[in-house]
């Protein structure tokens, strides 16, 4: 049984995402909610996100709508460093921090700013041993992007300890999309 969910994908940028309002996200968010409802109705109890900006963050918006529905559900942002977002641009930061304020659980391996990948490192290593399983959106029929690594160590993990891998990819995302605007034109 999953207790623990690590979910993360694609940072905003690496699908050509430069706003909060662009049409694909809704979809995203769709697609996490529909992997997860399943997985809570199993038992799940945490999703825990390293809270960059793009799909860590609007898995985030998913939780807290399924908590409407799910009341014992709670989400986490764990973040590799302090001050991860000091170089965002301000509506960038606005809407961190109102994710940050609605989570259950904020955390950081590294108590200083950023020194190195070694602190990425020490978030992956810390938030796979704290998880059963790893949802992630990531597509590499499109084209490799940062996801490939946490591919790669929930791959290596699932074959030592069976830890559990669910990925969300592009078609899964369109399919989403092209049912609703069918129902849209009904």
């Amino acid at each position: 049984m999953m207790k623990n969910l690590l979910v993360s994908g694609y940072r905003a940028h690496e699908l050509n995402i430069f706003s909060q309002k662009h049409e694909g996200i809704p979809y995203i968010k769709k697609a996490i909610a529909g992997r997860l409802i399943p997985l809570i109705d199993e038992g799940l109890e945490w999703v825990i996100t390293p809270g960059q900006y793009g799909v860590d963050l609007w898995a985030c918006e998913a939780v807290i709508a399924l908590k409407q529905q799910y009341p014992h559900l709670k989400c986490s942002i764990m973040m590799a460093y302090q001050n991860m977002e000091e170089k965002w641009k301000e509506d960038k930061k606005e809407y961190f921090q109102q994710i940050c304020d609605a989570v259950d659980y904020v955390g950081v391996v590294s108590r200083q700013p950023y020194q190195g990948i070694w602190q990425l490192k020490a978030r992956d290593e810390l938030l796979f041993r704290k998880t059963d399983g790893l949802l992630l959106v990531y597509d590499e029929d499109a084209g490799e992007g940062s996801p490939r690594f946490m591919k790669e160590l929930a791959l290596k993990k699932q074959q030592a300890e069976g830890y559990q891998y669910i990925s969300i990819n592009s078609e899964d995302i369109q399919s989403i999309a092209d049912e609703e605007r069918l129902f849209l034109d009904l």
